[in-house]
C-alpha cells in the first residue's frame, strides 16, 4: 500500500492544482472577514445557509476534492499505466484505498483550514462552534473523496460528471427536494456540525445526528467498495 500511496501523492500534488485550491479555500476566510466588520453582518442562519451550507460545503470542498479524486484513478486511465497496478499480484483493496487516502491527504489540509478560520472568524472564537464546522469539513471531504474517486474510475469524463453532480444534485435538487437530503454529502456534514453544536445550528431542518453517522458510513464505505469491485472487473488495456 505505501508505494501506491506515495506515488498517488506525487501524481496528485501538482503546483498548478496546488495554487487553485489555496486560492478557493480562503474564499471563505476571507468573506468571513469582510463579513465580520460589515455594518450589516448576517444573523447565524443566513451566514450557515450562505456561507457554511452553499459556499463552504455545497461548492468549495467539492470542488476542491473533485480536482483531486478525479485524477487519482483518471490520470492511469487516460495514460493506460492502470495495468502496471492491476498486473501486480496484490489485493485490488490495497489499490483502491491508498488512492482514497492520498486524495483525503492531500484535500484535507486546505478545507480543515478554510473551515477552522472561517468559523473561528465568524463566530468570534467559540470553539465548539469552530470545532463543529471543521469536523464536518473533514468528514465532508471523506465522503466525496470516496465518492469522486469511484466516479475517476468508471468515467472518463469525471471531472463534466462531478460538476454536474455538485451544480444539480447538492446545489439543486437536495436544497429545494426534501427527500432528496437523505441522499446528499453536503447535508450529512451539515447534520454532522448541527449534532456537535445544537445550541448554535438549530434553525433549520436537517438530519439529526445518528442518521448522519450512520449515512456516513455507508456511503463511504459503499464507495470504496464499489471502486475495488471495479478494479477487480474492470477490462484493462
Amino acid at each position: 500500500m505505501g508505494p501506491v500511496y506515495r506515488l498517488t501523492l506525487s501524481q496528485l500534488a501538482g503546483r498548478w492544482r496546488l495554487s487553485i485550491m489555496t486560492v478557493l479555500a480562503a474564499l471563505p476566510v476571507i468573506l468571513a472577514v469582510v463579513l465580520l466588520h460589515s455594518e450589516t453582518a448576517p444573523p447565524v442562519l443566513e451566514f450557515e445557509q450562505s456561507i457554511l451550507g452553499h459556499m463552504l460545503a455545497g461548492s468549495i470542498a467539492p470542488l476542491i476534492v473533485l480536482a483531486i479524486a478525479a485524477a487519482a484513478f483518471g490520470n492511469e486511465v487516460d495514460d493506460r499505466t492502470l495495468a502496471n497496478l492491476t498486473l501486480t499480484p496484490i489485493p485490488r483493496w490495497k489499490i483502491a484505498l491508498p488512492k482514497l487516502l492520498a486524495t483525503i491527504t492531500i484535500a484535507v489540509p486546505f478545507i480543515a483550514v478554510s473551515a477552522f478560520f472561517t468559523s473561528y472568524v465568524a463566530f468570534v472564537g467559540d470553539i465548539r462552534t469552530t470545532l463543529a464546522v471543521t469536523v464536518s469539513a473533514i468528514v465532508g471531504v471523506v465522503l466525496y473523496s470516496s465518492a469522486f474517486v469511484w466516479l475517476g474510475l468508471v468515467s472518463t469524463h469525471a471531472i463534466g460528471v462531478g460538476l454536474l453532480y455538485i451544480v444539480l444534485w447538492e446545489g439543486f435538487f437536495a436544497e429545494f427536494v426534501g427527500g432528496i437530503r437523505l441522499l446528499s454529502i453536503r447535508h450529512y456534514a451539515i447534520g454532522l456540525m448541527h449534532g456537535i453544536d445544537p445550541r448554535r445550528f438549530d434553525d433549520l431542518p436537517h438530519l439529526t445526528l445518528t442518521p448522519a453517522i450512520v449515512m456516513t458510513v455507508l456511503v463511504a464505505g459503499g464507495f470504496l467498495f464499489m471502486s475495488i469491485r471495479r478494479l477487480r472487473r474492470m477490462d484493462v488495456p
